[in-house]
């Protein structure tokens, strides 16, 4: 048995086939963790999220905020005219299956699993978390944004979730300001400051942030047994520089690669995807 880890799909559902194939994985003893963002621009993501709800409890997947977005604009809460990527998810005959299923999915997932070195402690998200948050407090606070959206009084939160504002972390927020800002964490964040504020804007390389601005990544302080797994950020291209926060998404959908990785003993596996 093997648990794989696997970046930005994003509708990409052919190249996920062939990583997998390559890794021989096989549902039902293998396990498959989604690192968020499974559809929206690439082009099959009716057969992405049809695959992926196929696999029952085999995989695990959070979301992501393409994933966030296609909820808003199924269920009506949000309009977007550049949607297209996502009119044949929306008009087939499962949609509602579909649309249910990603909908229960966390924001954040953690566990803990034997290693090669041992036994260590896995924590898998989108985006990122904020400084000062430690796995458990992930945990709680996703679980916040889950149990409203996992409720059926989900929509108001999808017409509200959008905005940059809070633009950082405080206790003290109730209310969509809270679920806002914890869902910008999970699933938007890249550069922050030491004291959690954002910056949401910028999507380039790890060393283009503004003045004070750093990657989430760098004001984390982990034990050697704790791992954190994201995607989101693909001009990354996979590296961080810290041996035990992992970057999964090397662009799949902007033709590059598709990457797993082997939680047991961190090997990667990955395919071209220049065809996408």
């Amino acid at each position: 048995m093997a648990t794989y880890v696997a970046g930005d799909i994003q509708g990409c559902y052919d190249q996920l086939r062939r990583v997998l194939d390559k890794a021989a994985f096989t549902p039902g003893t293998d396990r498959l963790w989604c690192v968020g963002d499974m559809i929206n621009r690439g082009p099959q993501s009716l057969q992405t999220l049809r695959f992926l709800k196929s696999l029952g409890n085999s995989v695990t997947a959070v979301l992501g905020n393409h994933d966030l977005h296609f909820l808003a604009i199924t269920s009506g809460a949000f309009t977007d005219a550049k949607a297209n990527t996502l009119k044949h998810v929306m008009q087939a005959d499962d949609c509602i299956e579909l649309f249910d299923w990603v909908r229960h999915q966390p924001l954040a997932h953690y566990e803990h699993l034997p290693t090669n070195d041992g036994v260590k402690h896995f924590l898998m998200v989108h985006a990122g978390i904020t400084p000062g948050w430690t796995f458990a407090k992930t945990i709680a606070c996703a679980q916040e944004v889950e149990q409203v959206l996992q409720s059926t009084d989900f929509i108001p939160f999808l017409k509200h979730m959008y905005g940059d504002q809070p633009d950082m972390w405080d206790d003290k927020l109730s209310g969509i300001d809270r679920l806002r800002v914890i869902t910008n964490i999970l699933t938007r964040i890249r550069f922050c400051m030491a004291d959690g504020s954002m910056n949401l804007k910028i999507k380039t390389g790890a060393h283009t942030g503004p003045e004070n601005f750093l990657p989430w990544y760098k004001f984390q302080q982990l034990a050697d047994d704790e791992q954190i797994l994201f995607g989101h950020w693909a001009t990354l291209d996979g590296h961080t520089g810290i041996t035990n926060i992992h970057a999964l998404d090397t662009g799949c959908v902007w033709r590059r690669c598709l990457t797993m990785m082997r939680l047991e003993d961190g090997e990667r596996i990955s395919v071209s995807c220049k065809d996408v």
